[in-house]
């Protein structure tokens, strides 16, 4: 029986197709892999006959020391059962390749047809799209030809750099490591992943699995009113040079570098508090505006203050905050989920399709009350099946259109996405409400842009047996 891609997956029941699918399919994909210390090295393969096989030979040569999907729910399942003396902490590895690295394994007419994904992120009109600064003004790892990524990460530093050293042992003459990203996870006091700005990251994720939807129906608020339930073919693609595409499947893998100016965005916080005259505790709310959560990861749509955490809600929609007099349309969680608020005629479903399994980590260290720059930031990841319609839209449709979410009559465009929103010219004015739950706004400047994209590209992680195969 064909992998039913129209809905959900039950890993635990899967037979036949599923569960080859599962054992051929990269882990950190229908669920995320943790990578509290993670690697990430970009690779260009060397030119000719030559550099082809040995980019070939580098590729099956790790394909041994890339984990299944089925392998990870195996250790998940293992160490909810037995706690973590029964798992030994063996890392995640994960390949992807850009379209100009099937194209020097000499496998171009093979490679996923994705548009955006033969693009690449480098690309002049993707640039334009997105609205990214010139190649130039990336960092050097970013600005030559990426033919792959490597990423390798765990719960210690001791695994993840020794499995590091095995990989980069495979590396021969040809390959050149362009560049190296280190990712360290962030915590507040309630164990919940943090990024620089000091708000909980990651909460509200698509879910593949019927057993992680069953654990956030028991473990958390529940999916009566936000089911994260998405089918797989939100995130699997047949993968188009393997062996058997109706058992061996990859995604398009998207890689961002995001570097975050602390200090501006601080001063954007007090700035917007200073403007709407919010005094005492409710200064707070000027940054839970700017993400549409406070620190503690409580949805401002919720509740006007924090406080409903562990575990952090995702219940919700903002079918009670039709006039963003709650939370504005510019916060930022609001702008890349909207659920069934972001109007332009999409119904809620149409909405879910622009979703992304997001795996990002956090780069760069600060010790707390530093206020950095430069130096620290996100490294954005996340799973597609369809880039233009998924992570493109986002960026393009959502975050950096200043008319999305769609006002109502005679109300004020939204503006940028806070917090990801990128414009190419002077940045808008927004309007907040002064008070939370009333609908007099004010009209503030707009903040000055504290998230600067670095460098980026597409990447298609593919399926185990096409790596063995080469």
């Amino acid at each position: 029986m064909p992998v039913d891609l129209s809905n959900p997956l039950s890993w635990k029941n899967a037979t036949g197709d599923a569960d080859t699918m599962l054992q051929n399919l990269q882990a950190n994909i229908l669920k995320g892999h943790v990578r509290e210390h993670l690697h990430i090295l970009l690779l260009q393969f060397g030119q000719g006959a030559e550099g082809t096989a040995e980019a070939r030979a580098f590729l099956t040569g790790l394909a041994p020391l890339v984990k299944s999907a089925k392998t990870q729910l195996e250790e998940v399942k293992a160490f909810k059962e037995n706690g973590p003396d029964d798992v030994s902490d063996v890392p995640y590895v994960g390949v992807g390749l850009t379209f100009a690295g099937y194209d020097r394994l000499g496998l171009a007419d093979r490679a996923p047809s994705d548009e955006a994904f033969r693009r690449g992120m480098r690309d002049d009109g993707t640039r334009l799209k997105l609205k990214d600064p010139e190649v130039a003004q990336w960092e050097a790892g970013f600005q030559e030809a990426i033919h792959a990524v490597v990423l390798v990460g765990g719960a210690e530093a001791g695994p993840a750099d020794t499995k590091l050293q095995e990989i980069e042992g495979l590396l021969t003459g040809s390959i050149r490591v362009l560049g190296r990203e280190t990712g360290r996870g962030m915590h507040n006091a309630n164990g919940d992943g943090i990024e620089h700005f000091g708000y909980v990251d990651g909460r509200s994720q698509p879910l593949f699995l019927t057993e992680d939807v069953e654990e956030e129906r028991r473990r958390t608020d529940g999916v009566s009113v936000w089911d994260p339930t998405q089918p797989l073919e939100r995130v699997l693609v047949a993968d188009p040079a393997a062996p058997a595409p109706a058992t061996d499947f990859g995604s398009y893998f998207v890689l961002r570098k995001l570097e975050q100016n602390v200090r501006a965005f601080r001063q954007a916080e007090e700035a917007l508090a200073d403007a709407l005259k919010l005094e005492n505790d409710d200064r707070e709310r000027a940054g839970a505006m700017l993400v549409g959560r406070f620190k503690d990861g409580t949805p401002l749509t919720l509740q006007a203050t924090p406080g409903a955490h562990s575990p952090v809600m995702n219940n919700f929609t903002y079918a009670s905050d039709a006039a963003a007099d709650k939370c504005p349309y510019q916060a930022h969680i609001r702008k890349t989920n909207p659920r069934g608020s972001g109007g332009f005629g999409q119904p809620p479903e149409a909405e879910r399709r622009h979703l992304m399994a997001r795996r990002g980590q956090t780069y760069g260290e600060r010790s707390e009350g530093d206020l950095p720059e430069t130096g620290v930031g996100l490294l954005f990841m996340a799973f597609n099946s369809d880039l233009n319609r998924q992570f493109e839209f986002t960026q393009n449709t959502w975050a950096n259109n200043p008319g999305f979410p769609e006002p109502g009559e005679g109300e004020a465009a939204p503006g940028l996405d806070q917090v990801i929103g990128q414009s190419k010219g002077d940045r808008p004015p927004a309007t907040w409400p002064r008070v939370w739950g009333e609908e007099e706004g004010q009209e503030v400047p707009a903040m000055a842009q504290a998230v600067t994209m670095k460098g980026g590209e597409y990447f298609f992680m593919p399926s185990l047996p096409f790596l063995r195969g080469l």
